[in-house]
């Protein structure tokens, strides 16, 4: 029974004081949004990411361009929505229920961005986002910042104020 206590009693020690070969190491990390439109998986940084909406009445505003979805009411302000899909070259999927519109800001720009669905939020480390492939579609380079890996799948990180600015400008 002693040496059932004492081997207790050094366990809850190194719990308390963790284990002295081991090092606690800060490694970066990047706040992602992941989601899909199509079949395809994408991620914007967290910190041009405010707000998840789940699927809402979109109410269509004539004369814009046929990306730009229509407007909505977030808490009594209009916000507009745009099809990511229309802009990446991405075919939606059908809506099935989970459809979500990511509330984005960059480049003075604040808008809507309809998603088939939103997968996660988490930190990603800097160091397991690798550079965009030299193979990407020509479509998604102007706004790739990097890919990394999800549940065995390649996510593509975009740069949501590049995409905002290009829309703007009419490039997207």
């Amino acid at each position: 029974m002693n040496s059932e206590r004492d081997a207790l009693t050094e366990i809850l020690a190194w719990r308390r004081h963790g284990d002295p070969n081991i090092s606690a190491v800060e490694a970066p990390v990047v706040k992602m949004v992941v989601f899909a439109v199509g079949d395809t998986l994408f991620a914007f940084p967290g910190a041009s990411v405010t707000e998840i909406l789940p699927m809402t009445t979109i109410y269509w505003v004539p004369g814009c361009p046929s990306s730009l979805e229509g407007v909505i009411n977030v808490r009594g302000d209009v916000t507009s929505v745009i099809r990511l899909g229309d802009l990446l070259g991405v075919e939606h999927v059908t809506e099935d229920g989970r459809t979500a519109i990511l509330l984005g800001h960059g480049n003075a720009m604040c808008s809507g961005l309809r998603v088939d669905r939103v997968l996660d939020v988490l930190d990603v480390l800097e160091e397991r986002i690798q550079p965009p492939l030299s193979t990407l579609p020509e479509r998604f380079q102007p706004w790739a910042t990097g890919m990394f890996a999800y549940q065995g799948r390649s996510v593509l990180a975009l740069d949501l104020g590049r995409l905002f600015q290009d829309y703007r400008a009419g490039l997207a």
